[in-house]
């Protein structure tokens, strides 16, 4: 049992342990900011103007602040109403009341890292979608002061993958970086999501794994994630992120 166990269990520590370190090197090389407070939190001018479109819904993400960035990203969530003429930011922070409502711009830079877009709809589809994604965001369980915890969660990842579990019309999962998207309390969890077209167990966020079409399939391990995607041929890197196999 011993000689089969062994290289199964270098084979996983390999697949985790070599990407995460070569991607530590390359972001220890990587100019930034000392602080918060020197870092460039201003528009990155990624989204279009608010009044080009009726109703949108995107899923952002940028690589967060100091070391840590070379392991995780930060997303958050941006909606445009019907009729209005700014967009509403939904982010998860570490202090006061976590779930906060504009309190960056928008497609703002994080801790000067440029924001990309995981998922952009709008038009109808956008418009239907609203009132489910609205629901999803005021029903979150862990939006109380304290409700946050950096490592395995729930932190700002856990607050989108929520969102995007309870909508699967949004048909994307968060980056593989997104540390914290895989938390969910307790031990164990074993969930089917709505359209039971995504199967996700996880062990307490330290450990599970994935499969569906929006999964693709994956390996978590202490919150890192690897993989691949089938519909959107990528291959997930732990702390790297996303590798695209085909050009959009």
């Amino acid at each position: 049992m011993g000689a089969f166990l062994r290289p199964v269990v270098l084979s996983v520590v390999m697949l985790f342990a070599l990407p995460t370190v070569v991607t530590a090197l390359w972001w220890s090389l990587v100019d930034r900011p000392a602080s918060w407070r020197s870092a460039d939190w201003s528009s990155s001018g990624l989204l279009p103007a608010p009044e080009s479109s009726d109703a949108a819904i995107y899923v952002l993400a940028a690589r967060t602040g100091g070391f840590k960035g070379a392991f995780s990203a930060h997303s958050w969530i941006v909606l445009k109403r019907p009729g209005q003429r700014h967009y509403d930011r939904y982010d998860k922070v570490g202090w006061g009341l976590p779930v906060r409502r504009n309190g960056f711009v928008a497609d703002g830079y994080w801790y000067s890292n440029p924001p990309r877009i995981v998922q952009a709809i709008s038009g109808e589809a956008a418009a239907s979608l609203l009132p489910v994604v609205e629901a999803a965001i005021a029903a979150y369980p862990f939006a109380g002061r304290c409700d946050y915890r950096i490592w395995p969660g729930p932190n700002s990842n856990s607050f989108v993958a929520h969102v995007l579990r309870q909508v699967p019309r949004l048909d994307v999962a968060l980056p593989a970086n997104a540390v914290g998207r895989d938390y969910a309390p307790g031990l164990a969890s074993v969930s089917l999501s709505p359209d039971r077209r995504n199967l996700h167990v996880t062990l307490g966020g330290f450990a599970g794994l994935a499969v569906g079409r929006r999964y693709g399939f994956e390996i978590h391990l202490f919150g890192l994630v690897a993989g691949v995607d089938i519909a959107r041929p990528a291959l997930k890197i732990p702390a790297y992120g996303r590798l695209e196999l085909l050009r959009r």
